[in-house]
């Protein structure tokens, strides 16, 4: 998987329900995700951390998977795993005076 992703750009999505009585919000997140080439040796050392285990994309930006990446456009968290801006702007409209400035 990491040869495949060396180089190119990747999107992360991750959907996002918030369901109350009367009330429910459905949204998707997308993050985009772009990778330094990776010569045979830089994805040895990666695997060799076995840091990659349980990822659902085979490396973990919030550790050494970090040092793959030359960019990445959108919520660094959601690719982390939880689409967290987009979790308090919706809570933030939802209940102001709690999770809000207002």
């Amino acid at each position: 998987m990491l040869e495949v992703l060396a180089g190119r750009t990747h999107e992360v999505v991750s959907g996002l329900c918030l369901r109350m009585p009367g009330w429910e919000e459905l949204h998707l997140e997308t993050t985009r995700v772009t990778f330094r080439p990776l010569a045979p040796r830089d994805i040895a050392a990666y695997t060799a951390t076995e840091e990659w285990r349980d990822r659902a994309g085979a490396y973990a930006i919030q550790g050494r998977g970090a040092a793959l990446v030359a960019r990445i456009e959108g919520d660094y968290l959601n690719v982390v795993g939880l689409p967290a801006a987009l979790l308090v702007r919706l809570l933030a409209e939802r209940f102001p005076g709690t999770y809000g400035y207002g």
